[in-house]
């Protein structure tokens, strides 16, 4: 697999056509994907590679992943790039990162993934677990945005590593960062710091199960 400092490299001659200058800088790339720079600067570094960021630049450059991220051509992977997988969708479900959601009645679709979206959710053998709902709020800004749809794993409801989970509370379905404390409490943190950070009892708060990826401007 092409580290991240490649893959950005192959970010810049893609989009180089798009810009007046000559140069063009990380913080370029960064604006591009949507990621800020500090965040962009820690991956790069790490070399982490942003799946969910890096799959929406390539579906709207039409670009293959397997391209950006093996360096295979498109003409390899006709058949692979055609197959498409099907994950639950409860597409009038609104959780909130925000002041909570929720839905009156779950109307269930299904929605199509392509085989490279797969291994961002666990594998096939994860399929089985996988719901995708809705985003609606600004709090969890910015990992998550109005109008993404987000993939959970219902299986994985275990809040001792903490992470990313769809809970929800009386006040509703919500999105949010969750950490279990010494004493046992909840702390549920938002992303977006103009939300102060709400703690709660174990008994007040159910776990649907965790937020795996995400979909971002997705009609």
């Amino acid at each position: 697999m092409n580290s991240f400092a490649v893959i950005v490299e192959e970010i810049k001659s893609i989009v180089s056509s798009e810009f007046s200058v000559k140069k063009i800088f990380d913080k370029d790339i960064a604006d591009i994907l949507g990621i800020s720079q500090m965040n962009f600067a820690t991956m790069k570094k790490r070399d982490k590679i942003p799946y969910a960021e890096l799959l929406d630049f390539c579906a709207k450059k039409a670009i293959s992943i397997n391209w950006m991220l093996y360096g295979q051509s498109p003409e390899s992977l006709v058949e692979a790039t055609n197959k498409f997988y099907m994950v639950k969708y409860f597409s009038n479900v609104n959780a909130s990162a925000g002041g909570g959601g929720d839905a009156d009645g779950e109307e269930i679709d299904e929605l199509e993934i392509p085989e490279q979206f797969l291994f961002m959710l666990g594998g096939e053998r994860e399929l089985k677990n996988i719901e995708a709902i809705n985003v609606s709020g600004d709090s969890m800004e910015p990992t998550f945005s109005y109008n993404d749809i987000v993939f959970i794993n219902r299986a994985k409801t275990d809040l001792q590593r903490g992470g990313i989970f769809t809970i929800r509370t009386e006040a509703g379905l919500f999105i949010k960062r969750v950490q279990k404390r010494i004493d046992g409490k909840i702390d549920i943190i938002s992303d977006n710091k103009v939300y102060s950070t709400q703690t709660l009892e174990p008994n007040e708060v159910e776990v649907i199960g965790r937020v795996v990826s995400r979909f971002g401007d997705v009609d």
